[in-house]
């Protein structure tokens, strides 16, 4: 463009539409990188002065109304001041009127400036170009001479006035019009603002704006280079004359079309502008709806085709995918990016065997792929060439990727959230379709930094439903479905509400006398504060149990902990001990609901009528317990209130279902499990998390049960053993005589030589193993010596815990049992 100086009289060249311009770039420090013989003349500072200087010291300007707004009604609020560019505060294109303020070339002076700041991005330092014009050169061409109409004739080849073209021609963004004379002089100009351009490159890129009417974005070696639109500065211009010949045309009588003064006047820009934000507002409408991370995936590939792109492939991060938390660290080339999802419009399975959805594979430095992870900017290919096409396939092993890719546009976007690179999305278009440009590739930024929030939400809830689900799996036991005397079955379900995590827990513990304690709890509340309390509960209940205390002392005790621990946790339980040789069950209750007892004579079903005594940390409340006679093969179910309790409904309700569905047969415990679940798990409405525990009470038959009371002496040992042997023998358990007959040797020894007791009981039971059994009057529980060389005690118990499977002691109400368990032989 034609240089001058500030304040001159227009020129003729002036007057054929050309004005001055100043050209300022700026690096990402906010310093002056490049000063134009236009800048020097407009702002009065020589380029060795001006460059490496921050920028703010050089334009000291402000924002600025200007006096005559219909004059310049073209350039008035065009967008924020200039210093909100030049500081980077936004990231788009911007335009508007300013006041320069300050000393130049040695005098004081104010000059009215029209300046256009383009953001830059790319791997070069440059992040904002400025242009900057002398309003008055532009005011002084505008102004018609004295006593002269204002120029509106229209111009012989495009119908168009010469204020409009006049208009359009210093519009830095270089929307011009076929019909401009000077093409050439421009093409040949170019490269003074884009240095590192040829002026075959601004030939062809003048000749491309000048046909299509749209920006173009060229890429370099190493830059990418904007050539901008004018974003409006004539439009409110073009306008007003379309309003004055449509009012010419209706004054004449001519036929007006209806949007000839409203639509017709939206140039390519605008609407373009006016499309991708609609684009944006229906993809955001589409996404999110689910934080399942799989679930969003698939909708963000769907949203883009095929209205925004013909292909569109997801990469995510493995460790997004394996719901292992935030990524740490920058992405390299040695990070693995697992395919989850491809979208296209070609045939069907044109894509499937060569970019199959699952595949984890890393991409080197040379690919825009790279590129993008890397920095966290969009990367446009405006045409995939042969040879960037050989280096993306030179990834895939044994599969050609180049037919599918090849002379197609690609726009790749990160997937980012609070500043890490969660992903990307690759977008091909079809070669007859637009190459993608400037407004694609912030249009695919804004549609991926949208894309980037939705699956960081989705990611953190699957993160935070993993952690939840792996907290509560660790809390809840790993029960045995076979115990002395009954058979378990589980369930436990999740709460739907969001969290999952819950206070609801089950457990069996093994007691002596062949005996086992069942156990439900409830902790009221939801969230990780109940899940602790939860597993505090669930560990006393084990400690306490494995003492053996009565029900409803065990349940005072619990009450007692639940004080200790805070006054705001409340709790309900269930617990219940099954004694299989007496074929009875003891239970306890503290205001949990009541179980369900299937008897196996006839199918029917009930609700235990139990005391139900006050939830545990109510504190001050007694506890009673309930002794009842079961039959074998009856069945006891206990849970909790989350699979009876719907909100809306009466609890009655559950409960009668629940008593229902027990009763029906089923062929094996899982199956009866599953059963009660589907019956009351389809009533919808359930947001509270489930504990279903089940047991058949199969009981121990009295012939496999064998119990001999001695007398304290020492000669008792050697009978004790007899009698084992001989038991043994009638069970058919000839290869556990020697085994067994030293344990119990040495319990009673134990008790003979240690104990203050008047009697002692032995008793072997036979069920899944072999059970040993001695009682005594005595409470003083035994424990492990460490016995040396010479000593003459304290080696029985280490004897008895290297043979036995397990061991263990209890006190009862008359004294202690110390008992062991030895493994049956293989059959």
């Amino acid at each position: 463009m034609e240089q001058g100086t500030p304040g001159e009289p227009p020129t003729q060249s002036a007057a054929s539409g050309r004005i001055p311009l100043a050209v300022v770039v700026v690096d990402g420090a906010g310093l002056v990188s490049h000063w134009s013989v236009g800048a020097r003349r407009l702002f009065g500072y020589e380029k060795e002065d001006a460059v490496g200087r921050p920028v703010g010291d050089l334009l000291p300007v402000h924002g600025a109304i200007p006096e005559d707004r219909e004059s310049y009604g073209a350039f008035d609020g065009l967008g924020p001041d200039l210093e909100t560019s030049l500081d980077r505060r936004i990231s788009y294109p911007a335009a508007g009127r300013a006041r320069l303020t300050g000393s130049r070339s040695g005098s004081d002076c104010r000059v009215d400036v029209l300046w256009w700041a383009y953001p830059l991005v790319g791997p070069g330092p440059e992040r904002l170009l400025v242009l900057a014009a002398d309003a008055a050169r532009l005011a002084a061409y505008d102004e018609p001479e004295s006593g002269q109409e204002p120029r509106t004739e229209r111009n012989g080849r495009t119908g168009r006035s010469e204020r409009e073209l006049r208009v359009e021609r210093i519009a830095p963004g270089f929307a011009l019009h076929t019909d401009f004379p000077g093409a050439d002089e421009l093409a040949a100009r170019l490269p003074e603002i884009l240095p590192s351009m040829s002026v075959g490159e601004s030939a062809r890129i003048v000749a491309q704006v000048l046909e299509l009417g749209y920006p173009v974005l060229e890429f370099s070696h190493h830059d990418r280079v904007p050539v901008t639109p004018d974003w409006g500065v004539a439009r409110r211009a073009e306008r007003k004359e379309r309003r004055q010949r449509a009012a010419q045309a209706a004054a004449r009588g001519l036929p007006v079309a209806p949007d000839a003064v409203d639509d017709e006047g939206e140039d390519l820009e605008y609407a373009a502008v006016r499309e991708h934000l609609e684009f944006l507002n229906e993809v955001s409408g589409r996404i999110g709806s689910s934080l399942d991370l799989s679930r969003t995936i698939v909708e963000v590939s769907r949203a883009v085709v095929p209205r925004f792109t013909d292909v569109a492939g997801t990469y995510l991060r493995e460790q997004v995918v394996a719901g292992e938390g935030f990524p740490e660290g920058p992405p390299d080339e040695t990070t693995m990016w697992h395919r989850v999802a491809v979208e296209h419009t070609d045939e069907p399975g044109r894509w499937d065997d060569v970019v199959p959805v699952g595949e984890s594979m890393p991409f080197p430095a040379h690919t825009p792929f790279f590129q993008c992870m890397t920095s966290g900017d969009p990367v446009l290919v405006p045409r995939i060439t042969e040879e960037m096409g050989n280096a993306i396939a030179s990834q895939f092993e044994k599969r050609d990727i180049r037919p599918l890719i090849n002379h197609r546009s690609m726009l790749v976007v990160p997937l980012k959230a609070r500043n890490v690179v969660l992903g990307f999305m690759i977008l091909l278009r079809h070669r007859e379709r637009p190459v993608f440009n400037d407004m694609d590739r912030v249009t695919g930024a804004e549609l991926a930094a949208r894309a980037g929030l939705v699956l960081d939400n989705a990611r953190m809830y699957t993160y935070q439903e993993s952690v939840a689900d792996t907290l509560q799996d660790s809390m809840l036991p790993h029960i045995q479905p076979r115990m002395p005397g009954c058979d378990i079955a589980t369930r436990y379900l999740p709460g739907t509400l969001l969290g999952r995590v819950g206070g609801d827990w089950f457990d069996s513990v093994k007691l002596p006398g062949s005996r086992t304690a069942l156990v439900v709890g409830d902790v009221m509340g939801h969230g990780l504060n109940s899940a602790a309390m939860m597993g505090q509960l669930r560990t006393a209940v084990q400690t306490m149990a494995a003492l053996d205390l009565p029900p409803e002392q065990l349940l005072r005790n619990l009450d007692d902990l639940a004080q200790r621990l805070g006054e705001h946790y409340l709790a309900t339980c269930l617990y219940a001990v099954y004694d299989p040789i007496a074929s009875e069950l003891n239970l306890a209750n503290a205001g949990h609901i009541p179980p369900v007892l299937v008897r196996a004579a006839d199918g029917r079903s009930e609700l235990l009528d139990l005391p139900t005594g006050a939830p545990i940390g109510v504190g001050g409340v007694p506890f009673e317990s309930v002794t009842m006679r079961v039959a074998p093969g009856d069945r006891l179910l206990m849970c909790t209130d989350g699979l009876v309790e719907v909100r809306g409904e009466d609890i009655g309700v559950g409960l009668a279902t629940l008593t229902e569905s027990a009763a029906h047969p089923a062929a094996s415990m899982d199956d009866a499990c599953d059963t009660i679940i589907r019956a009351l798990n389809t009533r919808g409405g359930r947001k509270d998390d489930v504990a279903l525990l089940m047991a058949r009470l199969n009981g121990i038959p009295a012939e496999n049960v064998a119990h001999w009371r001695l007398a304290v002496d020492p000669a008792e040992v050697g009978r004790a053993r007899d009698m084992v042997r001989a038991q043994l023998r009638g069970w058919s358990l000839e290869g556990l005589s020697d085994t067994a007959e030293l344990v119990v040797g040495e319990l009673v020894t134990n008790v003979v030589r240690h104990a203050r007791s008047s009697r002692i009981d032995l008793r072997m039971v036979r069920s899944g193993v072999l059970v040993c059994e001695v009682e005594d009057e005595d409470q003083t529980l035994p424990t492990l010596l460490s016995a040396g060389p010479a000593d003459e005690f304290g080696r029985g118990l280490r004897v008895v815990s290297g043979l036995a499977k397990e061991w263990g002691t209890s006190r009862t109400r008359a004294g202690k049992t110390v008992w062991c368990e030895l493994a049956l032989p293989r059959r």
